[in-house]
């Protein structure tokens, strides 16, 4: 390719979606929404904004199931994985330095009752592991999370989340159990290349604030 629009021609040619939204019209106006299947199709801004194709939406019963990972003896801790506010996915689009001076790492949030028992208090490093990995993390006591339950962010390669997460499919969505995972944890020494010389107060960082403080 010898240019950006090279490869945005190539996709508009086999993305039906895409077809009307040449580079040429991007550059004069800006954006355009999508679906736009033609040339002179304005673009939808809004789509499916007074039905859906089948009509309204539908709506069905869901089964409570328990064929997911369940926490145990050896593993007896429930994680759950997800996103900040300040970072996408893996951080390709996100991993910028602003944004990285307000949210730095990954953390392991857990609630005041657990790190209690666990001996832990915010700023600690554990080791959480899944019948799959293992990751070292710094701990977040909060209130946010129940006991029972760890939260960390997927968006961190140090410390990967998903690597601890099932593999299993759920039954209707065909995707992993990513938000249950059993996993146990235990307190651990900073990962080897750990800069010393980086700030070691989560809490001086914008977006980690007010962690309870267990004595």
């Amino acid at each position: 390719y010898d240019h950006p629009r090279d490869i945005w021609e190539e996709m508009r040619q086999v993305t039906p979606d895409f077809y009307g939204i040449t580079y040429e019209r991007l550059e004069r106006e800006g954006g355009v929404h999508w679906p736009c299947p033609s040339l002179d199709h304005p673009g939808t801004p809004f789509l499916f904004a007074d039905s859906f194709p089948r009509g309204r939406g539908k709506f069905w019963e869901v089964e409570f199931g328990t064929e997911s990972e369940q926490p145990d003896a050896e593993y007896p801790f429930n994680l759950s994985t997800g996103r900040v506010l300040y970072h996408w996915h893996g951080s390709t689009m996100s991993g910028r330095s602003k944004l990285e001076d307000i949210f730095p790492e990954a953390v392991c949030e857990m609630s005041p009752a657990d790190a209690r028992e666990l001996g832990l208090i915010t700023g600690d490093w554990v080791e959480v592991s899944s019948r799959r990995g293992a990751i070292k993390t710094r701990v977040l006591v909060t209130e946010r999370s129940p006991q029972g339950t760890v939260f960390i962010p997927f968006h961190f390669a140090e410390a990967a989340a998903n690597l601890l997460t099932a593999v299993q499919l759920d039954r209707r969505a065909k995707i992993p159990d990513y938000k249950i995972t059993a996993v146990a944890i235990q307190k651990t020494t900073p990962p080897e290349n750990w800069d010393k010389g980086y700030n070691i107060m989560l809490t001086d960082r914008g977006a980690i604030k007010d962690p309870v403080q267990i004595h």
